[in-house]
């Protein structure tokens, strides 16, 4: 499926360049608005980064995602400074589908395992960033990707995966905000060995070419940011190629 995302940022959508706060772009004061539009033209699921939040808890814009998700009719998964189960419960409370969390996932596997037993596996995504060094290792990176956590992907997922683990949405690094297409050899190669595994692909879909080149790798969604923001196809192109 076709995921469409927001990245906020006070209650902004922006877009960051590899994650960089400074290299920040603002495209629009109305979320909301981009949302339903992305809903109406039959996107069932939306991907929301809360920034602020990602970069202090205590600052979540929790009013912000209450509104977005009570105005928009589609199924909303949420991330951004996932730091504790009182940050789970609240972005389920408030009525998130699903919460993604991303470094303490690396940092606390036995923690965010029984967060998937307890709040089921369905509303758990785990955001594993990639970085792919030299060796080919795949090292999953940590603090908004300024450090790699020395782990790689698949020593992580063998620690989930009996824990029943349902949704990982992973991102090459290499490829986020460049709009130059996939690492579609990535994706091909986990959806082989980690056949349990829904996989989101994310980063560098530029083109319904880039969409395309996915389509026959076995990921069940694919997040577009950016190229929906800047007009490089309309979600509902995305979501027909998607579906050819």
């Amino acid at each position: 499926m076709i995921i469409p995302a927001l990245d906020l940022i006070n209650g902004q959508v922006v877009r960051l360049y590899q994650g960089d706060y400074k290299q920040k772009t603002t495209y629009s004061d109305d979320p909301g608005d981009q949302f339903l539009s992305y809903q109406r033209q039959g996107a069932d699921w939306l991907h929301l980064v809360d920034l602020d939040g990602a970069k202090d808890s205590q600052a979540r814009q929790l009013t912000v995602i209450r509104k977005l998700i009570a105005d928009t009719p589609a199924n909303i998964q949420i991330g951004g400074g996932v730091r504790s189960e009182d940050d789970v419960k609240e972005l389920l409370d408030v009525g998130a589908a699903r919460v993604v969390i991303g470094s303490l996932a690396v940092k606390q596997p036995e923690l965010v395992a029984s967060w998937l037993e307890k709040y089921g596996a369905e509303h758990i995504v785990l955001a594993l960033d990639i970085n792919i060094n030299a060796q080919g290792q795949r090292l999953v990176a940590v603090s908004g990707w300024q450090q790699d956590s020395n782990m790689t992907i698949d020593a992580l997922l063998n620690i989930y995966r009996p824990k029943g683990l349902k949704h990982v949405l992973c991102t090459d690094i290499s490829r986020d905000g460049t709009l130059q297409g996939s690492n579609v050899e990535l994706y091909q190669d986990l959806c082989s060995i980690y056949k349990d595994i829904n996989f989101q692909s994310s980063g560098g879909i530029g083109s319904l070419d880039d969409i395309a080149a996915l389509r026959h790798t076995g990921v069940a969604g694919v997040i577009v940011g950016k190229a929906l923001l800047e007009g490089k196809f309309t979600v509902a192109e995305a979501i027909k190629c998607w579906q050819q």
